[in-house]
């Protein structure tokens, strides 16, 4: 089930040009396996079988695939070991997020969905080349406890309690990318207050959706 989510995750992110190409990297967790299966490196979305996944430890060994694992596979492993709570991560390349990452402009609280899923400011991690450690270290340090940080140069990382969250909000993070390139052109974005943000997160966390 968690294979055939990645596949679907990843020819929705080529469907709606969160990614052009075989660039970004789609991973899940799996209990059972005490690991995560990753999207293979170089390899186009639209051909992906679940047999092309890689599945690998905490520790980078490879448990179970034949391809080579996405050249970031070190930042999801770092992401997993820091975030307990973390269980799926998608790295998207959009237009409007990844403005924000070349400017290196932190994308505040705008609007109520934005707070609720992402829980407060997108962060800019400085830049380093992919696939580094300095990348990780700089990347997982500027993610801290939201559920998305720009890569300075680069793009978006979304991560969330699945990876269809994961995917969400990677895609909220590219809506309000676009609210407030476009609100600064109107004027100055008036934010969200902290502690709405902070309540709003709340209210999601604890209290949306359907329970039982």
């Amino acid at each position: 089930m968690l294979k055939t989510k990645i596949i679907e995750i990843g020819r929705e992110i080529i469907r709606t040009g969160l990614v052009a190409g075989t660039w970004g990297n789609i991973s899940a967790w799996d209990e059972s396996q005490a690991g995560f299966w990753i999207t293979p490196s170089g390899m186009d979305y639209l051909s992906l079988k679940e047999e092309d996944l890689v599945l690998m430890n905490l520790q980078g060994d490879v448990l179970e695939g034949q391809r080579t694992p996405s050249s970031e596979e070190q930042l999801h492993r770092a992401i997993y070991s820091q975030r307990k709570e973390v269980k799926g991560i998608v790295h998207t390349h959009s237009i409007f997020a990844t403005a924000h990452a070349v400017a290196q402009v932190p994308l505040p609280g705008l609007v109520e969905d934005f707070a609720m899923i992402v829980g407060g400011e997108v962060s800019v991690a400085d830049y380093h080349r992919a696939g580094t450690e300095e990348l990780t270290e700089a990347a997982v340090r500027a993610l801290a406890d939201k559920n998305g940080v720009f890569l300075a140069n680069h793009g978006l990382v979304g991560v969330g309690r699945s990876v269809e969250e994961a995917l969400k909000v990677c895609q909220i993070v590219e809506k309000n990318a676009q609210i407030h390139i476009m609100s600064r052109m109107l004027g100055n974005p008036v934010l969200l207050s902290d502690e709405d943000q902070r309540q709003l997160r709340f209210e999601y966390l604890h209290n949306y959706g359907q329970k039982g």
